[in-house]
């Protein structure tokens, strides 16, 4: 059950977050201090930060309803998170860098990313036996 609440949160999270960016991605740039300078730019930032977004929270609402993919889900936002909240974490710290913007990323990812191991550290002896295994 929590981890469904978990994956639902995340899913309220990202699939707006990731639409905002998609559609409205000047506004985005400016609020996270962001510069689109050319086109390209532009499509990096809407497929990066709105359809990855946007992609992965389907993907937890996916979840939330199958429990085939709710491991996998979890897994998932661990690796994310993973990358994203310790390097946040000490780059927001080493240049000294507390906007909102960062402040709640910090946050976000690192309430995420302490949830996540510890839930997966917990259920690890629960997961069915053929996760992982190869099918042979």
């Amino acid at each position: 059950m929590i981890a469904r609440l978990f994956l639902g949160l995340q899913a309220l999270m990202l699939i707006p977050f990731g639409c905002f960016c998609l559609l409205q991605p000047a506004q985005f740039a400016d609020s996270a201090g962001l510069a689109i300078e050319t086109i390209t730019g532009q499509i990096e930032l809407c497929s990066m930060y709105g359809g990855l977004q946007i992609s992965v929270g389907i993907f937890c609402a996916l979840a939330v309803f199958s429990a085939g993919l709710r491991r996998a889900a979890l897994i998932t936002l661990l690796v994310i998170f993973a990358g994203l909240a310790p390097v946040r974490i000490a780059l927001g710290v080493s240049q000294g860098d507390f906007s909102f913007y960062t402040n709640f990323a910090m946050v976000f990812e690192a309430v995420s990313l302490a949830f996540l191991i510890g839930y997966l550290m917990k259920t690890r002896d629960t997961a069915p036996a053929s996760m992982g295994q190869p099918s042979v």
